[in-house]
């Protein structure tokens, strides 16, 4: 295995909430109240959609507000991986990505492990580190060890999957990744976004089932998997050595969809030149941001 390089879950199409659309030559995010499944592959006029996307639209009657899904693996921190991360605005590569207490940051003389302040006292960050999360999901049964990937910076979604994995891993006694689940989107209003929705992903029981039907369904078949000699704890490990053998999960080729989902509420903003941009002090330059900060995601 190459040092250095982290061994992330295969990933076989993106789920996103928005898009980025070109106006007058400059790519722009554009919010959406819906979910969009593409591939990894883009055209002039975005990201491919993938075919999931049409086949699960056809199924709700229209716009895709909930996915059914699985998780690859039964440890939470295993499908989700949160962090406090400060991307280069001009390349889009990490420069450092901590946890609150101890952070990895690429210097001149290499990697170097240091304390982490968390984004708000931290004064190598100026205010551009965010929490940055990543979440794999399978959808269908096409490819059992193939997922979609949802990048997302919104505290209200990072917020809420934590605690729903936490939870579905809980009450099922450990069958997390055998229990049917669903992403779901739901808005809110707040006072900080000046009473107009925004939105979060929630993940639930799958639709027309009770948290106990889930629960059953969930130990017949983790049996029938035993049965079969399908090994869950050796599958969690070796993804956990996996994301161990690099300091940074994103990679070069990931570069336009980190800076993309990284900055999701800059509407009217030219992303690349996001970096040119000079912070607006004024007391609805800081408002805005704050809204940005708890966007769409």
């Amino acid at each position: 295995m190459l040092k250095g390089l982290a061994i992330t879950p295969p990933v076989i199409g993106r789920i996103s909430i928005g898009r980025v659309v070109e106006r007058n030559g400059k790519r722009l995010p554009e919010k959406d109240d819906q979910f969009t499944l593409t591939s990894q592959i883009q055209n002039r006029e975005g990201w491919i959609l993938h075919p999931l996307d049409e086949s699960l639209r056809k199924a709700t009657g229209g716009k895709l507000r909930s996915i059914p899904v699985r998780m690859l693996f039964s440890d939470p921190s295993l499908n989700m991986r949160a962090d406090y991360s400060l991307f280069d605005r001009t390349t889009g590569r990490p420069v450092c990505v901590g946890n609150g207490e101890s952070c990895r940051r690429s210097a001149a003389v290499g990697m170097a492990t240091l304390p982490c302040p968390s984004p708000d006292a931290c004064a190598f960050a100026n205010g551009d580190c965010k929490a940055y999360a990543r979440l794999n999901v399978v959808i269908g049964d096409e490819d059992t060890l193939g997922s979609f990937v949802l990048r997302t910076t919104s505290y209200n979604t990072i917020r809420t999957l934590a605690a729903r994995l936490q939870y579905f891993q809980a009450v099922s006694g450990g069958l997390l990744a055998c229990m049917p689940l669903e992403l779901k989107l739901r808005g809110k209003s707040t006072t900080m976004s000046f009473r107009t929705a925004i939105f979060y992903v929630d993940l639930i029981v799958r639709s027309g089932m009770t948290l106990e039907d889930a629960i059953v369904e969930a130990k017949r078949l983790d049996e029938s998997r035993r049965a079969s000699g399908f090994d869950q704890a050796a599958l969690d490990e070796a993804a956990r050595k996996g994301f161990a053998n690099g300091a940074f999960e994103d990679l070069a080729e990931d570069v336009s969809a980190v800076v993309e989902e990284f900055y999701p509420a800059h509407e009217h903003a030219d992303i690349s030149s996001l970096s040119n941009k000079r912070p607006d002090t004024s007391l609805q330059g800081q408002l805005d941001e704050k809204v940005a900060r708890l966007g769409v995601g």
